[in-house]
């Protein structure tokens, strides 16, 4: 009987290995998002196309931030928007989280630039996931429907809106957020 080579039984160990991480609950999300970082490391959201970009119809739609105080989204209205549906529990949105904070940190001092990172999950366990992570900026929760145009069939979504209201950017999937293609369109955006 002829003997396997050795590499053949090494590779079947190591596929174990992975399968076996992957399925106990306390690894997998960290490989998950470990291998989302990898894709948001390549996927760069595009621009879209003047000819076919929504505008939004309304700016009706209330929010409170993490201490319970209420926004308005119509006071974000002639400004340049970057909103980011996401939750704790979703390994992309933890993947493309640390490009997202550090475009926030780029924005953080032009008051034409309004960020809002909008979760459905409980309060302190938003404060406790961005308290641990220490991100800078602050996250909000719903308290009446988005603008239709929003179309979040899932998670994470990110749209970057015009002054004039227009979506220029709609990206579903984790991203790199802190790229020279959103920060010139942010830039262009703003004059």
């Amino acid at each position: 009987m002829a003997k396997q080579p050795k590499r053949f039984k090494i590779s079947n160990i190591i596929f174990i290995v992975i399968i076996a991480l992957l399925i106990i609950p306390q690894t997998r999300q960290p490989i998950q998002v470990f291998l989302q970082k990898g894709i948001a490391m390549f996927v760069k959201p595009s621009v879209i196309d003047t000819s076919e970009r929504l505008k939004l119809t309304s700016y009706n739609w209330s929010l409170k931030d993490l201490e319970g105080e209420t926004f308005d989204f119509s006071s974000a209205e002639g400004k340049v928007i970057v909103i980011n549906f996401w939750a704790t529990w979703c390994p992309p949105c933890i993947a493309e989280m640390p490009s997202l904070d550090q475009l926030y940190q780029h924005y953080k001092s032009n008051d034409d630039v309004v960020f809002l990172f909008v979760s459905n999950e409980d309060t302190e366990l938003i404060n406790n996931f961005i308290t641990n992570k220490s991100y800078s900026f602050n996250a909000y929760q719903s308290l009446t429907n988005y603008p239709q145009e929003f179309d979040v069939t899932s998670i994470p979504r990110t749209y970057v809106i015009s002054k004039k209201g227009e979506i220029v950017i709609d990206k579903s999937g984790a991203a790199d957020w802190n790229s020279d293609t959103v920060i010139s369109t942010i830039d262009e955006l703003l004059q």
